[in-house]
């Protein structure tokens, strides 16, 4: 067994991490403090969440993503049965937020698991 085997063994695979928000070393829950805020630190096993520079990468592609789908739903519930303005505000409005927020969720979840598996990290220059 390589080395590298050796040190993902006991590692959730990133979808696992991802849909779970476990910590992508122990697979402890809890990887979020509060809506898509990382926690400082696993509380399990201690990795520093705060060395993956996640960001907001996910958010550009959900926008796009969610928007698309959400506009393509709300044409064919209004072709089909021409609802009053008002039940679209209630039902698209919250169904927006919800979409955002556990998308963006998902996609930091999956990103950080995917760089703690890589081992990323910032280039640098060979010293040679």
């Amino acid at each position: 067994m390589t080395e590298q085997e050796q040190k993902q063994k006991g590692q959730p695979p990133v979808w696992r991490a991802a849909f779970f928000a476990t910590c992508p070393e122990c697979g402890a829950p809890g990887l979020f403090e509060r809506g898509v805020t990382f926690r400082d630190r696993c509380t399990a096993c201690g990795l520093d969440f705060g060395r993956y520079n996640v960001g907001d990468g996910p958010a550009a592609f959900l926008t796009l993503i969610v928007g698309a789908l959400l506009i393509a739903l709300a044409l064919g519930l209004d072709s089909a049965f021409s609802p009053p303005l008002w039940v679209h505000v209630v039902l698209w409005v919250p169904l927006t937020i919800a979409a955002v927020v556990y998308g963006l969720r998902l996609g930091k979840a999956a990103l950080l698991a995917s760089e703690h598996q890589r081992q990323a990290a910032e280039g640098k220059l060979s010293d040679e």
